[in-house]
């Protein structure tokens, strides 16, 4: 046992009782801080990752050692923006899917909170669709506000720093909270989840992006699945999402498979990295695809 890292129980049940899922060779726990911060990002390299192991009362599946909150502070701030690997046309047509899932229900009103915003790409559908009178908008990073207070339209809006602080935000008066690939991230989601649930009015919805354990995808990389990384404290599949969901005090949740948009080369290259081969430079199509992969939409009631 490393005494570096943290030690926890599951985050979703506080359960002990666990059984080893996967881990890659390396295992990381078994590195320093110092070794691990070359593995931080970056998708075509070398795997290496904290040990997942399944939850034998929710079934989650989660990393009962990780990094410390210090820690993911000092790394976060080193990282690459999101997704800087994918044109930006194919990321504009993912976020308008997950816009999609929501658009048209008679929830979106009130105000509007999102839980690592990045530079707006949902919050622009939001100001444009919605009726909602205020933007609640937290994301950590100062170097994309001014982008992401450019994405509201000129509603009324406030960007919050601290992820874990939504005490600026009334309770009872959200009408849509959004997270999109941020509840991976979170080393304790029950107190998130609990958090935002405050902040919705009744009829509210909270709407989820994760990547899905249980995928095909998952099932035909093994280990190489790029989601087995440094930055995920746990991963989720459908039923585990909604047993989170449900001990966090929401009502009923909706899981569906999401439709992610990649160029074609950034398709092939992951096949090849796959099976261990390494394309370099080869220049690939940069022709965008949807397909329907790795990744999971959950909106839950309030």
């Amino acid at each position: 046992m490393n005494d570096v890292f943290l030690h926890r129980t599951c985050p979703a049940c506080d359960g002990q009782s666990k059984v080893e899922e996967v881990h890659s060779i390396p295992r990381a726990e078994t590195k320093t801080l110092d070794e691990l911060e070359p593995y931080w990002s970056g998708l075509f390299k070398e795997k290496l990752f904290f040990s997942y192991y399944r939850c034998d009362v929710c079934k989650i599946l989660y990393a009962p050692e990780f990094f410390t909150n210090d820690q993911l502070g000092t790394l976060y701030s080193a990282m690459a923006p999101n997704m800087d690997v994918v044109p930006l046309d194919a990321i504009e047509a993912t976020q308008r899917g997950y816009w999609s899932a929501v658009k048209g229900g008679d929830f979106l009103n009130g105000g509007y909170l999102e839980i690592g915003a990045d530079v707006g790409h949902v919050v622009k559908y939001a100001a444009a669709d919605g009726e909602f009178d205020h933007f609640w908008l937290v994301e950590p990073n100062r170097l994309v506000h001014d982008q992401l207070s450019a994405s509201a339209g000129g509603k009324p809006h406030d960007i919050i720093a601290d992820m874990d602080d939504l005490s600026q935000v009334p309770d009872g008066s959200v009408g849509l909270a959004v997270m999109v690939h941020v509840l991976d991230h979170l080393l304790d989601p029950m107190a998130s989840l609990g958090s935002i649930r405050r902040k919705l009015k009744p009829g509210g919805r909270l709407l989820i992006v994760t990547h899905n354990e249980a995928s095909v995808l998952r099932s035909v990389m093994g280990r190489r699945w790029p989601p087995f990384c440094l930055q995920h404290p746990q991963l989720y599949n459908p039923d585990s999402i909604a047993e989170l969901l449900r001990r966090a005090g929401y009502g009923s949740a909706h899981v569906a498979r999401s439709t992610n948009y990649f160029p074609i080369g950034f398709m092939i290259r992951q096949a090849a990295y796959t099976v261990g081969l390494d394309l370099g430079k080869l220049p690939l199509p940069k022709a965008p695809l949807g397909l329907k992969l790795g990744n999971m939409i959950t909106i839950a009631n309030c």
